[in-house]
Parts: structure tokens; C-alpha cells; sequence
């Protein structure tokens, strides 16, 4: 089976995965902001933001990933020059966002005695707490936001979505200015005012890209298909994403299980963890944003049922992604330092920064590949096998040898971190044997509506 792109391919690949990035980097960069301005308060307000993001993340990833079953869907659908099958899958996501915030709102409301059960730094847990509060009213949008970005995404038009994380992380450092630190006559809120801030932006992303989009999105919102809520439809859209949402839940709940791990250290290690983790987790939106784009490309081609541009699609995003994460490997391990300066000055919370960020260099080359290989698995309609993979590599490998280098055998922060590497490297090495395997055979379209429903559907419309 032939991967190897032809120069074509990568220029496709890069022309679509850069505005993609983007918007990934831009989303990123407001927890870098929010991350780098509460740092200049506290070492209790950096430590809180760590812990606050991993109890948020850890809910709301699980919605994000039950709408990236738009990615094969929508994708597909432009390929394979489907109007109604795009406008049905738009529909239906909106549908599934009420449900999800919903959902995720209220399991955030225990968020303080989690934080006390997990034995979390005294000084932390009620700022952590607040900050949680504060991002209940953005959830909603925070949804909403995700459905037209993969929606736009597969239909190939991301600069409404570019325009909008560019305006949203302008008034983002507006509100931290005045709500973190209490400017225009409000309380300095420290790291809760970050959170409320959030929320505030995360309203501001969703109207404001919806309006920049309007004209190509129009044709499938303006008039609802009752076909789109058909509960027999939305339920079969629930379980393609539901194995997404699962692994997003899994590689995102290893990483906060590591942060939580990094609590029982003290909050020095904490906030030094949430320097690291931030840094790594900022060039990782790179190559989040190339599995985008490889997913949408490789989508189309199933949707056209061309096997050949799918398989060169997933090299292109496969060489893209690597060659990248490779690159930046190199700038953590020579300026650890420089970097961890960027965000604080205190020189306990330096020192530990600075030990973790060469091995976040090291993981992030496995990290990438796996999540390329995951987009193009996700753009091809194989949403459960990235879910088994991250469930036997992260918690049945990665944890594990974390748990035994961090308390055995002493290794402390480091041995959390380099479990982490393992674990990564192994779902790296699954997905990407998946990909070859699956890529070299014939694969068909994603099927949501029941056929026999939609020749009825079109009948009546005839009629």
C-alpha cells in the first residue's frame, strides 16, 4: 500500500491544515493568556488554573469529541456532493449541543469535593472551585462553537473561523486585564475573573462566527429538516461519536490524572506542571490542527470513494505532522529555560518547569503522529479503534509506568512525565499500524439516515 504523498497532496494538506492550525493555536494561545497573566499573580492562582482546566477539560472533552463525528459525516458528504446529508449533520449536532451542556454543567457542580477527595493543596481547592463556577455559563457556546468550526472545517471554509479566534483573543486579554486584576472599577478576581472572562469570549466566538459564516452555511440552517431530528438518526450519530468522545476523555483524563498526581507534590510542582503542560500543549494544537485537516481530506476522498488520494491525504498530514513536532522537540530541549521564563519568574516553579520541558519535547513527537493518525482514522468513518488504542496504551501501559517511576522508585515529577512518553509512544505505534491496515482496503461512506427513510423522505417531497 502506497502512503507516500505526491507534492500535490502536501500542498493540499498545507493550504487547508494552516488556517486549521490557526484557529487551534489561537483557541490555545487564550489558555497560554489566561495561564501567563494569572502567573503574575500567585504561584496558588497559576496552580488553580492547572487544576481547574484539568477538571474542565476532563468533562467537556467528552462533548468535543461526540462532535467530531462531523468530521466523517460533513466530509463524506462534500465529497460525495451531498447538500442534504451536510445540512442533516449540521442540524443534528446543534441538537446534541444543548444536550451536552447540559450535561457537562451540571457534573461540574461537585467540582470543590472532587478537588478535597483528590487530596488537592488546601490553598488551591476553593480557587480552583470558583474558577470551575465560572465557566458553567460558557458551556453552551463553547459547544455551539465546535459544530460550525468541524462543519466549516469539512465544507473548506476556515477563515470565518481565523477572523473569529483572532477578534476573541483580543477582547480575551481585555477581560483578563480587568478581571483578573480588577480594572474599570471591578474586584481583582485572580484566577476565577480568567474563568468568568472565558465564558464571556466563549459567547462572543460562537455569535461572531456564525454571523462571519452566515453565507455558507445559510443553505443548511436556515430551513430545519425534520429528517435531522429523527431520534433513530441522532442516536446512530451519538454512537459513531461516542467512541470519540471516550478517547478524547481518555488522553485528556492521563493527562489530568498526571496533574492531580503532581498535586500530591505540592503546589510548587503544580504550577511548575502547569508551565510545562501549557507549552506542550501549545505546539501540540499544531498538529491537532494538521489531524483536522487530514480527517477532512481524507473524508472527502471516501466520500468520492478514492482510495488513492486517501491514502496519499494520510501521508501528507502523517510527514506535515511529524516533521513539525520533530522541529519543535529541538526548541525544548535546547531552551527550557527561555521558555518556562516566558510564563513566571519564580525560581522554585522555574527549576521544575525547566526539568519538564525536555521530556515534553521527547513525548510530543509521539503525540503528534498519534494524533494525526487519529484524524485520518476519524476522517475514514473508524471512530472505535483511536478509543481502544488510547484505553490500552495511556491506562493500560503509560499511567502504570508512571505511577511505578513517580513513587517506587522515587523519580517524582519526572517519573509521572516520562510515563506519559510511553503511553504516548504506544498509542502512536497502534493507530499508526490501524491506519496502514484499514487504508488498504476499499472503505464506504458513513451511513446516519436509514435508507428506507430517506426514499420516503424524498417521496413525499416529490409529492
Amino acid at each position: 500500500m502506497d502512503l507516500v504523498p505526491r507534492r500535490a497532496n502536501l500542498a493540499s494538506m498545507a493550504r487547508l491544515a494552516l488556517p486549521i492550525v490557526t484557529v487551534q493555536v489561537g483557541m490555545m494561545f487564550m489558555g497560554v493568556v489566561d495561564t501567563m497573566m494569572v502567573g503574575r499573580l500567585s504561584a496558588i492562582d497559576l496552580a488553580a488554573v492547572a487544576l481547574g482546566n484539568a477538571y474542565f477539560y476532563t468533562i467537556a472533552v467528552f462533548g468535543i469529541g461526540m462532535l467530531m463525528a462531523l468530521d466523517p459525516i460533513v466530509a463524506q458528504a462534500v465529497g460525495a456532493e451531498d447538500p442534504e446529508g451536510i445540512a442533516r449533520g449540521m442540524q443534528r449536532g446543534f441538537a446534541l449541543t444543548l444536550f451536552l451542556a447540559l450535561a457537562a454543567s451540571v457534573l461540574f457542580l461537585p467540582s470543590r469535593a472532587v478537588f478535597v477527595l483528590l487530596r488537592q493543596p488546601a490553598d488551591v481547592v476553593p480557587v480552583a472551585a470558583g474558577y470551575i463556577f465560572g465557566s458553567i455559563p460558557g458551556m453552551f457556546p463553547f459547544y455551539a462553537f465546535v459544530v460550525l468550526r468541524q462543519s466549516l472545517q469539512a465544507l473548506g471554509r476556515v477563515s470565518p473561523i481565523v477572523l473569529t479566534i483572532v477578534a476573541a483573543n483580543v477582547l480575551n486579554v481585555f477581560l483578563n486585564w480587568v478581571l483578573i486584576f480588577g480594572n474599570l472599577g471591578f474586584p481583582r478576581m485572580g484566577a476565577v475573573g480568567s474563568a468568568w472572562g472565558s465564558s464571556v469570549a466563549r459567547w462572543f466566538m460562537a455569535a461572531l462566527l456564525l454571523a462571519l459564516s452566515w453565507s455558507a452555511v445559510k443553505p443548511f440552517l436556515s430551513r430545519v429538516r425534520r429528517e435531522a431530528f429523527d431520534v433513530l438518526a441522532l442516536g446512530r450519530m451519538a454512537w459513531l461519536g461516542t467512541p470519540l468522545a471516550f478517547q478524547q476523555q481518555l488522553e485528556f483524563g492521563a493527562f489530568a490524572i498526571i496533574g492531580v498526581m503532581m498535586g500530591w507534590f505540592g503546589t510548587i510542582a503544580m504550577a511548575g506542571h502547569q508551565v510545562a503542560i501549557n507549552l506542550a500543549a501549545l505546539a501540540f494544537m499544531v498538529a491537532l490542527g494538521i489531524a483536522g485537516a487530514s480527517a477532512v481530506l481524507v473524508g472527502r476522498a471516501v466520500g468520492r470513494r478514492d482510495m488513492v488520494e486517501a491514502r496519499r491525504a494520510a501521508g501528507a498530514g502523517t510527514l506535515l505532522g511529524g516533521s513539525f513536532m520533530v522541529a519543535t522537540a529541538c526548541v525544548f530541549l535546547w531552551a527550557p529555560g527561555f521558555l518556562a521564563g516566558i510564563y513566571t519568574s519564580d525560581a522554585e516553579v522555574l527549576a521544575v518547569a525547566v526539568v519538564l520541558l525536555p521530556i515534553a519535547g521527547i513525548f510530543l513527537v509521539a503525540d503528534g503522529l498519534q494524533a494525526v493518525a487519529a484524524g485520518v482514522l476519524r476522517g475514514a468513518g473508524d471512530t472505535r479503534s483511536p478509543f481502544l488504542f488510547n484505553a490500552l496504551g495511556f491506562w493500560g501501559f503509560g499511567i502504570p509506568v508512571s505511577v511505578v517511576l513517580a513513587f517506587p522508585l522515587g523519580m517524582g515529577g519526572e517519573g509521572l512525565w516520562w510515563g506519559l512518553a510511553a503511553g504516548l509512544g504506544a498509542v502512536a505505534v497502534l493507530l499508526y499500524l490501524r491506519v496502514r491496515r484499514l487504508l488498504a482496503r476499499d472503505i464506504r461512506r458513513t451511513v446516519i439516515d436509514d435508507p428506507g427513510a430517506s426514499r420516503a423522505a424524498r417521496r413525499r417531497r416529490v409529492a
